[in-house]
């Protein structure tokens, strides 16, 4: 899978990062980010649920 975080879009909900903690965090000036490692979704069930949970869209997942 490959995830894809507009960071122009991104208005720091977080919503990511409390759906799937495993692949999301939000940086220092709280954006959304992945974690290192975790690029790939890592197989997280709630990686699409989070791209979902996003107020405003900035989330695209798709299969590589």
């Amino acid at each position: 899978m490959r995830i894809t975080i507009e960071k122009d879009l991104c208005i720091g909900a977080g919503q990511c990062a409390l759906t799937a903690p495993r692949v999301f965090t939000q940086d220092d000036d709280g954006f959304s980010a992945l974690l290192p490692g975790r690029e790939d979704g890592a197989g997280d069930p709630l990686l699409r649920e989070a791209a979902r949970a996003c107020p405003v869209s900035a989330i695209e997942v798709t299969e590589s």
